[in-house]
């Protein structure tokens, strides 16, 4: 029934991530640990999942066409010598992290939270920024690059220590920094760039023995399909739809990383 319940999970998992962007870490973190699993394993396991899984998703989205690549790439350029430099750190100073996380979690569940109100409330945010913004409202794209890359570093960092941020916290950032990005595409452009994120941070759990592989293949099994079925419903699902289920996943995410 154990590995069953491991699948079970992967499945429901995968599909959620796949159809809105978010929910990876956020969601199979708290579920490993709510089955048993020791929360360093349970960290390092879930970040090869979601680099996995999210490769799946991304596969369907690029076939979609609902991946802005150059994006990905302003993102990718910034958290991958974040991640890095933070394992790094792990490695040579041996640091406890625990107290660190608590205060992400809280701070990454408040932003949610808010930025879950303001998804909802899209329409009325850039019709205000239409009516009230110049010509010198929107930065420029060489700054827009920039803060990107900034906060694909942060991104690394947080994905580091914690497993969470990769999905829930991209999509916050893509959001408010290109709020004209259909949120289809808003959700592909995070996707794509969790696969090399959690990837790199997995491998490096990994390799301070924070794994377990027979879990990571229960959950596998499940999450693939499901998040194969979850990015097709992503292009089928109208923006209106889409919008609120995203944002009812953020509520929900930082509602659990706050209380």
């Amino acid at each position: 029934m154990g590995n069953f319940s491991f699948v079970i999970a992967g499945l429901i998992v995968g599909f959620i991530v796949g159809m809105t962007g978010v929910g990876g870490g956020s969601l199979m973190t708290p579920i490993l640990l709510w089955l048993g699993i020791n929360p360093a394993t349970a960290v390092g396991t879930d970040l090869l999942y979601a680099a996995i899984t999210k490769s799946g998703g991304a596969l369907v989205h690029s076939k979609n066409k609902n991946i802005d690549w150059t994006i990905t790439g302003w993102l990718t350029l910034g958290s991958i010598p974040a991640v890095l430099l933070t394992l790094w750190c792990f490695a040579c100073l041996h640091t406890d992290t625990s107290a660190i996380n608590v205060v992400i979690k809280q701070a990454l569940g408040l932003v949610l939270l808010l930025t879950a109100m303001a998804i909802l409330f899209k329409k009325s945010l850039l019709i205000f920024a239409k009516r009230y913004a110049n010509d010198d409202y929107y930065m420029s794209q060489r700054n827009l690059n920039a803060l990107t890359s900034v906060t694909g570093a942060i991104l690394g960092i947080m994905v580091a220590l914690t497993s969470i941020g990769a999905g829930a916290l991209g999509t916050v950032v893509l959001f408010i920094l290109y709020p004209f990005l259909a949120t289809r595409r808003l959700v592909g452009t995070e996707i794509a760039h969790a696969v090399p994120l959690t990837l790199v941070a997995g491998l490096g759990h990994a390799s301070m023995g924070n794994m377990n592989w027979h879990l990571l293949s229960f959950l596998l099994i499940g999450s693939l399909p499901g998040i194969y079925f979850g990015s097709h419903m992503t292009e089928k699902v109208p923006d209106e739809v889409l919008r609120p289920c995203l944002a009812i996943m953020l509520m929900v995410i930082g509602y659990k990383l706050v209380f």
